[in-house]
């Protein structure tokens, strides 16, 4: 089985008027379609709209779930007591299971240019850069800049910003050592690009989904963003599904829809979950407990995982223990090199659950790792080695059983072809181009 996409099914969810999704498109939204529909409505008050946002509850969707709008009043504030600020739209999509925002970029540049417009407004930034590393990503953005004149984004300069893709290359002190002219690798914290980002400057790095948020804050308020999802985690968010034999599809899922909702959306069957890759890899597993659960900040969080960017891979023929270790292999690899915890931490995990895998570990194996995925979590300048503890620590909790017919080398999954990817459940295809 290949788990690398060749289509994307694209919809929004049953009953629920889309927001960032539109399925039916047959090509990249124009200026003229998206001004028609509302698009690039006047701000007449930056600071009422940054009030709705903080009343919206808007979580970022790039990983972390931090308040937008504490985010942005942080680097406003920094910006009042004179100092310019700059913000920058995230796209790098380091994570080869998500494709929400290689989509967005793709398929809507309007949307996310608008949210930027409005975001770039409430901080008075200064420059406005869009960070991707997808080629056609690129491509789509200049050419929907091109369509706008100069008064959209008044003194702002804007620019797009390409670089190599890689796991880090996303993370935001990475970003902002990119466009400071360095290498697309994470700094150590603090400072933290709020206090000192590109040029030195106060600056807000926020992801192209959370942002494409923001013309609905705008148009309609905090009360209609808040009208779906649940009170902790409002709104919808883009769920990238890959994983179960099933074509990789982009759903647009109201925060707090039942999981076995999503299952039944997907076609597949409930019985045959073993359990699902949350959060792109950074989120770790969850057994088959997801089943009764409903997406959200929240009650994921309860299964000790997270949402993450979104991104969902279920489990159903494929070991959840080979799983882990394939994705324990891409943080070896992917790591940035830099800190020593992390580039040894990520190979000895990776070493003793691809030897569980294939029948070769010991119970010290398993010992140690229980104690790395401890010790190990926190270091670093980055999430990686973060990452790979998630791994560790959800394998361990969520499969005992699996850990133990590993041990004994009787995995009939393993020991008949077992999931061995260099980029497990990787989504390829976009939709239009």
């Amino acid at each position: 089985m290949t788990s690398t996409a060749t289509e994307l099914t694209v919809a929004a969810w049953p009953e629920v008027a889309p927001r960032l999704l539109r399925p039916a498109q047959v090509k990249a939204e124009e200026l003229a379609d998206y001004a028609q529909a509302g698009g690039y409505h006047p701000l007449a008050d930056p600071d009422a709209l940054l009030e709705q946002v903080d009343l919206s509850g808007l979580l970022g969707r790039g990983g972390a779930a931090f308040p937008l709008g504490t985010k942005l009043r942080t680097v406003r504030d920094a910006g009042r007591r004179g100092v310019q600020t700059v913000i920058v739209a995230n796209g790098e999509e380091g994570e080869p299971a998500s494709v929400k925002d290689r989509w967005l970029l793709r398929n809507r540049p309007h949307l996310v240019l608008d949210g930027l417009r409005l975001a770039t407004a409430t901080i008075n930034a200064s420059r406005a850069y869009v960070y991707v590393s997808d080629e056609q990503s690129a491509v789509a953005v200049n050419s929907a800049l091109s369509e706008l004149d100069a008064q959209v984004f008044g003194a702002t300069d804007v620019a797009v910003i390409s670089v190599e893709p890689g796991y880090v290359a996303g993370e935001e002190t990475a970003a902002v050592r990119r466009i400071n002219g360095g290498p697309a690798k994470p700094t150590d914290k603090p400072p933290r690009p709020f206090e000192e980002g590109v040029s030195g400057l106060p600056t807000t790095v926020s992801n192209v989904e959370t942002l494409a948020n923001l013309p609905h804050i705008h148009e309609h308020g905090a009360q209609s963003f808040r009208a779906v999802g649940t009170p902790m985690s409002p709104g919808t968010f883009l769920a990238t599904i890959t994983g179960a034999g099933r074509p990789a599809a982009l759903y647009e899922i109201p925060h707090g829809a039942a999981f076995s909702e999503l299952l039944t959306l997907h076609e597949v069957p409930k019985d045959s979950v073993r359990g699902v890759l949350m959060g792109g890899y950074f989120a770790g597993l969850v057994n088959t407990d997801i089943l009764d659960a409903t997406l959200d900040h929240e009650t994921i969080r309860r299964l000790g995982s997270g949402l993450g960017c979104g991104a969902i891979s279920i489990l159903t023929d494929d070991c959840p223990v080979a799983v882990a270790a394939s994705v324990m292999s891409y943080f070896d690899r992917e790591n940035a090199g830099q800190c020593g915890s992390c580039f040894n931490g990520t190979a000895a995990m990776a070493a003793v659950v691809s030897a569980l895998r294939d029948g070769a570990a010991t119970q010290e194996d398993i010992t140690r790792l229980e104690r790395w995925s401890v010790v190990l979590r926190g270091r670093g300048a980055c999430g990686t080695l973060d990452g790979a503890t998630n791994v560790a620590a959800s394998l361990l909790r969520h499969y005992p059983q699996l850990i133990t017919s590993h041990l004994a080398n009787e995995c009939r999954s393993c020991r008949t072809g077992a999931f061995n990817e260099l980029r497990p459940y990787e989504v390829e295809a976009v939709g239009h181009e």
